[in-house]
Formats: structure tokens, C-alpha cells, sequence
């Protein structure tokens, strides 16, 4: 999907083997002749629909067990990306086939986080939006078929029977015992099984394919096993469940999926994926082309983890306050840390899709987020560290406007007035008493311009009892006011932010950075003893978060929740979508104006 916010001088989108092979298929009319109903359904039920108006059709198919992460978002742009540009619809699917992990708070979550992408699933008249739970009849169904075909039996082995006789890479694996179960046999205890009248763990359902075959998942793989527990859609009226191996093919047959993209770890799947489909499809259950399996390399970042368990510890022991913490690499925590979905996209763009696994330097997704906050976002100014600067010779009940550009790239956006008054809130590090090498704001007997304002000279400082500068004094120069023709009668080389004290919005602002302190949390190093073994929790970056109280621009109070600026010098900052009320907006650092880590971090 393309960023309507991307630089026109972006680079070209990065290589995308898929969108290659899409576009091969098209081109020898691969899928023309598929029919489609309306909604998902068997062959039978396609075979009564016109021609599929949707020249492909993809899926994002998120099991509800949690929240969305970085890695998720490639996947969802891709996805919906290639419906977009060919034509076609992309599925929203939920995989809830597992009873005992799923619930409501994270399909409502991840509908959210779609939808924040900037993804639909509503498309040329159609609604697809699908659970796979609500396709249990079908493949129950299925099921029967295979054990009515001779393609499946009930085992009723143990699970460390059958894990003793499945074989190993090298070793063949040994044929169960109860493989060899008639028709009618596997038959009549599958109803059992269905009716309920079975303890967990006591029966499972396996395809009956190759207890030899060099690729174990096709040694008789489970597809059904027994679950007596609550399912959050479906309640009580199933107490079998299908294997997701099992399922996930059939959810794809059955919604007309053409090409179903997945991660590398599911390669060794294809062959079971290919092999089940094609016995449903000889028995007449789906409708031919049969979906196609692609696998792409997954995204791995550095300073960041995404695997499920690391991410469920760091929110269970309290080292990020929830899975919204905007520093956690969650979909809820990168909009609430003020993310952009178009740096999403562009970010997406730039790294391509292939096969081969690599690790994406965590800049390049900073760099991708700058570049569409500098076009989007309006400026403002905040003063982060303050320190008084007392004007002297400025009037002291007299206030007038400076006036800013709102962008400095969009003309059109106008400007706002700035009051501008004898006391200033300026950056501390603006003044030095004993200056360095080079430095060039203020100090006793140097000028520097107030930006937007006036030139001023600084005349000196007041400290307190424990010699802590407290206050700044300077004269301004009144005929070098900002936009008048005075403005460049003084030339310097100092440029200062500031804030009027008596009309600043005094503001929580939140300054995060990266969770993790190196690239890669919980790796080796080099130079570590061989028997050691590192906790990716010792890499945690100890001021990943600070919470300072900032004076900004006035008109910064008035911010909604999730607005966001850049404010100069600073960075981009959001309006913090949870803790902000209306006319005490609390910010959120989202990332730097510069990289401050480097490449090599």
C-alpha cells in the first residue's frame, strides 16, 4: 500500500518475490474461472455464485491470543497491499480453532489495529470480516470424509506413545497400532468423540499419510483432538477441536483464498497444507484452483523482541506498564508512543519481502517514521529543560506576537501567533556563564536571536545558594524583530527556542527510547564465557522512559489525544491517546529529530 505522506524523493520499493509471482498468475488467467457466493462455502455452495469479481484474494489471519506486534503489521500490509494493487479482497480471519487462549479483548484489539494501519476488509460491496470457529460443521464434516475415504483414523495411543513411535530426522517412524481401525471403527468413535463421551487425551483424529516420509510433519499429523472447554464464539457445543495445521487449510479453501501468505516457519507445512486440500477437492468439497501457500522471512528488528513469551514476561513483571506501553513493539503501543501508520507503510515498502532472514536495523524503521512526520506534522515549540530569561529592558506589562510558520514546507497551513512578553522560558543548555570552544548562544557579552522574536545580549545570570543558575538577563535589540526590515541589520550565529512564562502550557512529557540497550537483547557477546547464559532482561534500557514536566507553546493545550507535532529542536510528539484530558494534554516522545543511536547502535 503506498504512504500518501512518503517523500517524493523515497526510494523505490524494495524487491517482492510474491508480487512477482501474482502477477505471473494473473497473467495465465490462473484464477478467472473461480466462483464465488458471497461468503466463504464448499465447492457446491461456490459453484451457485457468479465468477469471483476479486481477481485474488488474500488473508490476515490472527489468532486471538494476544496483541498485534511489528512484525504482525508487515504481514497486514502485504496482505491487504497486494488486494489493493491487483484488484482484489483481503480477509480479516480470526483463527479461534484453540478454545483455552482466546478471548474477546484481543479480537477487539487487533480490529482496531487493522483499521489503524489504514486496512479494510470492506471492499467492492463486500464485508469480509471471518471467523474460523464458525466453520466447525464444515470441518467436522471434512473430517468424516477423510475417515470415510480411508484417509484418516482414530489413535488411541498416548501422547508420549505416539511422540516415541513419530521417529526422528534420521529414523523412520513406526505405524500405530490402531492404524489399521476399519471404516466403520474410526467411523463410530469420531461420533463418540464429537458426542463428547470421551475424556481429553484419550482418542485423536490423524491423517493416515506416510509413517516413513522424510518430512515428519506428513507422519500422520493429529487433526482433530479432544477439548472439553468453553469456546468464547461457538460456547459449549463442540468438545472436539481441529489441529491448526488441519484447519488453516480449509479456512483458506473455503473463502477463496488464491495465494495464502505465511512466515518461513510454516515451509515444512506446505507439503500436509497441499496434500489435505487436495483430498478434500478430489472428494468434490472445494472448488479448484486450490489456494496457494507462499512463505516470506518474518521481521526481526533489532533492540526489540517479538516473541510472544518475552513480550507476555516483560508485562507480566512489570518491566513496561501494559502491552500499551509505548514501548513495547505493539501495534496498541506504537500508536499510543505516536507511531505513524504511513511510516508503517513506508517502512514496509522499503525492506521488501524475500526468503531470506536478515535483521532490519532498527533505524531504518526511525528513519522511515521521520521522514512522514516531517511532512505531515505541524510545528510547535516546547522548552524541555527550562530556564528562566528575564528581558530587562523589555517593558514588564507589555505583551506582543511573534508570529510562526505552522509547516515549514506547507505554505498554505498558515501561521500562529506567539505572545511574546518580558520573561521567557528558554532550553538550559542555551546558556553557559564560562562558554565552550565554539559555543554559540548564550553567555555574558554574546548575542543570539530569540527565533521568531528579537536579537537579544546576554548581560549575566542569577544563581542560587548553592550556585544552581536560576535566571538568565539580557537587553533585546527592538529594531530586530523577526519579519520586520530590521530582522538582519544584526547578524548571529545563535538561534534560541523559547516560551512566554506568563502564557506557557506547563505539560507532563513522557521521553521514551528504546526498550532494549543492544541490538540484539539476550544474545551472546563476544568475549562471554562459554557456559554462560545470557537473560535478554539484563538488556533492558534503563532510562528507556523519562517523565519530565516541560513549559510549551500555549496553543499546545488545547491538543486532542493522539494529535501530534514536531516540536523543533525536540522531535515528534503526540498527544498521549489515554492519559490526556481535555486542556491537560499529557506528550509522548514518538522518536528524535536525528538518530541518536548510529547505525552500529
Amino acid at each position: 500500500m503506498s504512504s500518501p505522506n512518503q517523500p517524493a524523493n523515497s526510494p523505490a520499493p524494495a524487491a517482492n518475490f510474491i508480487r512477482n509471482i501474482v502477477e505471473a498468475d494473473l497473467a495465465a488467467g490462473k484464477h478467472t474461472l473461480r466462483h464465488w457466493a458471497g461468503k466463504p462455502g464448499t465447492a457446491s455452495d461456490q459453484a451457485s455464485g457468479p465468477l469471483d469479481p476479486a481477481k485474488i484474494r488474500t488473508r490476515f489471519p490472527p489468532e486471538p491470543n494476544g496483541y498485534l506486534h511489528f512484525g504482525h503489521a508487515k504481514s497486514i500490509l502485504l496482505n491487504f497491499g497486494l488486494a489493493e494493487q491487483f484488484g482484489g479482497r483481503c480477509h480479516l480471519r480470526f483463527d479461534d480453532t484453540n478454545p483455552e487462549k482466546e478471548e474477546q479483548e484481543y479480537v477487539d484489539a487487533i480490529v482496531d489495529s487493522v483499521k489503524w494501519l489504514g486496512c479494510s476488509w470492506e471492499t467492492g460491496g463486500e464485508t469480509n470480516l471471518y471467523q474460523a470457529s464458525n466453520y466447525f460443521d464444515w470441518m467436522a464434516q471434512f473430517a468424516e470424509y477423510l475417515i470415510s475415504a480411508g484417509h484418516a483414523y482414530v489413535d488411541s495411543q498416548s501422547a508420549d506413545e505416539m511422540r516415541a513411535n513419530r521417529g526422528t530426522l534420521t529414523q523412520p517412524g513406526q505405524d500405530s497400532p490402531f492404524r489399521g481401525r476399519s471404516v466403520a471403527e474410526n467411523m463410530d468413535l469420531f461420533k463418540h468423540m464429537q458426542a463428547g463421551e470421551f475424556p481429553d487425551g484419550t482418542h485423536i483424529l490423524r491423517a493416515k499419510i506416510d509413517m516413513s516420509a522424510p518430512n515428519i510433519n506428513l507422519r500422520d499429523p493429529a487433526i482433530y483432538r479432544i477439548r472439553h472447554a468453553t469456546h468464547h464464539n461457538t460456547g459449549d457445543k463442540w468438545c472436539v477441536y481441529p489441529m491448526y495445521t488441519f484447519a488453516h487449510p480449509i479456512e483458506d479453501a473455503l473463502e477463496n483464498i488464491t495465494h495464502s501468505i505465511c512466515t518461513l516457519e510454516f515451509e515444512d507445512q506446505r507439503p500436509f497444507y497441499d496434500w489435505l486440500l487436495e483430498r478434500l477437492a478430489e472428494g468434490g468439497l472445494l472448488q479448484r484452483p486450490l489456494p496457494q501457500q507462499i512463505e516470506f522471512s518474518r521481521l526481526n528488528l533489532t533492540y526489540v523482541v517479538l516473541s510472544k513469551r518475552k513480550l507476555i514476561q516483560l508485562v507480566d513483571e512489570k518491566h513496561v506498564e501494559a502491552w500499551d506501553d509505548p514501548r513495547m513493539p505493539t501495534l496498541v503501543g506504537a500508536r499510543r508512543r505516536g507511531y505513524s501508520a504511513e511510516g508503517f507503510r513506508l517502512f514496509a515498502e522499503r525492506i521488501g519481502v524475500s526468503k531470506n532472514d536478515s535483521l532490519i536495523d532498527y533505524v531504518l524503521f526511525e528513519e522511515a517514521q521521520r521522514e512522514v512526520m516531517n511532512l505531515s506534522d505541524e510545528r510547535r515549540i516546547g522548552v524541555l529543560d527550562p530556564l528562566k530569561l528575564i528581558i530587562d529592558n523589555y517593558p514588564a506589562d507589555q505583551v506582543e506576537e511573534c508570529f510562526a510558520p505552522n509547516h515549514p514546507l506547507k505554505t498554505e497551513l498558515g501561521q500562529r501567533a506567539m505572545p511574546f512578553s518580558r520573561e521567557l522560558w528558554i532550553e538550559a543548555e542555551d546558556f553557559m556563564e564560562v562558554p565552550s570552544k565554539g559555543y554559540r548562544r548564550l553567555f555574558p557579552g554574546n548575542m543570539a536571536r530569540l527565533r521568531y522574536g528579537y536579537v537579544v545580549e546576554c548581560t549575566g545570570c542569577d544563581k542560587d545558594e548553592n550556585g544552581r543558575i536560576v535566571a538568565v538577563h539580557c537587553n533585546y535589540l527592538p529594531e530586530t524583530k523577526s519579519g520586520t526590515p530590521g530582522a538582519d541589520s544584526v547578524k548571529v550565529k545563535g538561534n534560541l527556542h523559547w516560551v512566554s512564562v506568563a502564557h506557557a502550557y506547563q505539560a507532563e512529557v513522557r521521553l521514551y527510547d528504546r526498550l532494549f540497550s543492544v541490538p540484539a537483547p539476550g544474545a551472546r557477546r563476544e568475549g562471554d564465557a562459554p557456559d554462560l547464559e545470557r537473560d535478554f532482561l539484563d538488556d533492558l534500557n534503563p532510562v528507556s522512559k523519562q517523565s519530565i514536566t516541560a513549559q510549551l507553546e500555549a496553543s499546545l493545550k488545547d491538543a486532542k489525544p493522539e494529535e501530534r507535532f514536531q516540536f523543533e529542536r525536540h522531535g515528534y510528539f503526540v498527544a498521549d491517546r489515554i492519559d490526556s484530558k481535555a486542556g491537560t494534554p499529557v506528550f509522548n516522545r514518538a522518536v528524535t529529530l536525528k538518530d541518536s543511536w548510529g547505525r552500529a547502535g
